[in-house]
């Protein structure tokens, strides 16, 4: 595809999208250049690797790459690939090594990357290997922020903070909350789904349209059961009162850059139900300190979802952090990772463990509810005239606006698809744009359009 048939996919400004970027092969293998091969990528938190020597094994797009921890305390990123005949040099998911050997024909690398040793060296190079020039590729940039380390294989792009713009807003408050920082508690889980990468950043990113439909059962189990109705009239037998959020109210959707996020104004720490009761105590009495630190919004904004363009997304109170690993136009690897306040107590740590597993492991209720959904869309989407027909994403449209209140980015109410516009419209001008100027001129047109509409 050249790049106005790429455009025509997505239309932002009418709020529709050809349902062609979620199977064609073509698209998936641009998209491994020109989105995962030029932006930011969570790799792992600084909890993962604290010593010299640490190393953990992850992937940026479908290049597999090893996150060290160097003897000056830095932190480099290089491919996890043997140079000599293209082996993957390191099978073990973390671990702490002195150096990384070949299992093919043990060429040896010291863990910042320098080939150090080849076998029988002088005898079959005699001399002529400059082990120099046969290092690990490395990216180019590293960053982390508050904990989460981050790569990129452009040298050009934006530093982190800049491409993160408002969204650090909305991440400072699930990272930010305590003294001390976070950690990744347990270990990490790891499954496939057959469905694109796109389906499930983006709903992360927008859609809390689906969680009274989709979670239903799960609402009704675990909503509250008040004895009468907001009008005084007595509650059915088996009958719940819907939470306010799932009609849609009192709530904000913020979009940017790609990223999207979205969450409810609540008046007590425990609003979300999908945690567990020990973890609601835990918000309600560190709350005080939270609202010191991120004020109160944030402080109280336990029921919000979210995703950092591309592939990284979390939500706030189940404590649950993924990536969402490409592999293929049709299949994500999904990495699940349990974040906990360092100063937390043992115990909470394990309850929160447990409620974050529940709730969004890989048997999780809600997992398996989203799960489904994508799976059976991309099914769908085997169908010729299936590819064919437009979706609709107009929720909300021309209803966008800049708050007064302190609350960053381009707004919405929560039942918008204002972010998942946003988030298609950042991915077109990636597959698009020339350089990085190009690409975030067109993101700030787009967000001006959407104010002055």
């Amino acid at each position: 595809m050249d790049d106005d048939q790429i455009r025509s996919l997505v239309d932002s400004r009418n709020g529709t999208v050809k349902p062609a970027i979620y199977s064609d092969a073509q698209l998936y293998e641009l998209e491994l250049e020109r989105v995962f091969g030029r932006t930011w990528l969570f790799l792992a938190h600084e909890s993962q690797i604290p010593k010299p020597g640490d190393f953990f094994n992850t992937f940026m797009g479908e290049d597999p790459v090893l996150v060290v921890r160097q003897k000056d305390g830095s932190v480099q990123v290089m491919m996890n690939q043997c140079r000599h005949r293209g082996m993957k040099l390191c099978h073990a998911d973390s671990g702490n090594t002195k150096a990384f050997t070949c299992p093919y024909h043990g060429w040896a690398y010291q863990v910042d990357g320098a080939l150090q040793s080849v076998p029988l060296e002088k005898e079959a190079y005699r001399g002529k290997l400059d082990k120099s020039k046969w290092g690990l590729i490395k990216a180019p940039r590293v960053e982390s922020y508050k904990g989460l380390i981050f790569a990129n294989w452009d040298e050009s792009a934006p530093d982190l903070v800049t491409y993160l713009g408002d969204m650090a807003w909305y991440l400072d408050g699930f990272l930010d909350r305590r003294e001390g920082g976070t950690e990744v508690v347990g270990g990490v889980h790891k499954w496939m789904i057959d469905c694109n990468w796109k389906f499930a950043a983006e709903q992360f990113c927008s859609d809390q349209y689906h969680a009274p439909y989709t979670h239903a059962s799960a609402i009704q189990v675990l909503a509250p059961t008040p004895q009468n109705k907001p009008d005084g009239s007595p509650l059915g037998d088996g009958q719940t009162e819907r939470p306010a959020w799932a009609n849609g109210l009192g709530g904000v959707q913020f979009a940017g850059k790609g990223h999207g996020s979205a969450f409810f104004f609540t008046e007590n720490a425990d609003a979300n139900v999908w945690v567990g009761g020990e973890v609601s105590a835990y918000f309600r009495e560190t709350y005080p300190e939270a609202e010191a630190r991120l004020g109160k919004v944030r402080a109280l904004r336990l029921a919000g979802h979210n995703t950092m363009f591309p592939t990284l997304s979390w939500l706030n109170g189940t404590q649950t952090l993924r990536v969402w690993h490409p592999r293929g136009p049709g299949r994500i690897e999904v990495w699940v990772f349990c974040i906990a306040d360092k100063a937390a107590p043992p115990e909470v740590k394990e309850a929160l463990k447990k409620s974050h597993a529940r709730a969004f492991g890989p048997a999780g209720f809600l997992e398996q509810d989203d799960s489904e959904n994508w799976i059976e869309v991309q099914k769908v989407l085997r169908g010729h005239k299936a590819r064919q027909t437009d979706f609709c994403m107009q929720m909300g449209l021309g209803f966008e606006e800049r708050r007064e209140d302190g609350i960053p980015g381009i707004t919405n109410g929560t039942f918008a698809e204002t972010a998942a516009r946003g988030f298609y419209q950042r991915w077109v001008d990636l597959m698009t744009g020339k350089s990085w100027n190009e690409i975030e001129a067109a993101g700030a047109a787009w967000e001006q359009e959407v104010i002055d509409a």
